[in-house]
């Protein structure tokens, strides 16, 4: 069993920046992949960014080249940089523990204005 909690989410102007973090209960980065998620009003969760157990990285073309994924594996913390942010990435962002834990975090809130 694994508890994950993100923050970091807010209200920010497109064009601008805000780094989510997903912090783990206990070590599991090396067993798991990690992923951010996110679901807008009315539409199904996607896939935003993965991570596996060895650090390759991968991103949907919707924010390749605007947001990185990275971990700490000492704090047991998962980042979200996301950069040059638009108005169509507000979203609840969610971390997910990928198997055998299978585990959400609970969400938090992005907004992007225009």
């Amino acid at each position: 069993q694994v508890q994950l909690v993100e923050s970091g989410g807010g209200l920010v102007q497109a064009g601008g920046s805000l780094r989510l973090s997903c912090a783990a209960s206990r070590s599991i980065f090396s067993f798991s992949a990690m992923g951010w998620y996110r679901q807008a009003p009315g539409n199904q969760r996607e896939l935003v960014a993965t991570i596996t157990n060895i650090g390759s990285t991968n991103y949907p073309d919707s924010v390749k080249g605007r947001f990185t994924i990275s971990r700490d594996n000492a704090k047991n913390t998962v980042y979200l940089q996301m950069n040059s942010l638009k108005p169509e990435d507000t979203a609840v962002y969610y971390c997910k523990a990928m198997f055998p834990y299978n585990t959400w975090g609970q969400g938090t809130q992005v907004t992007v204005s225009s």
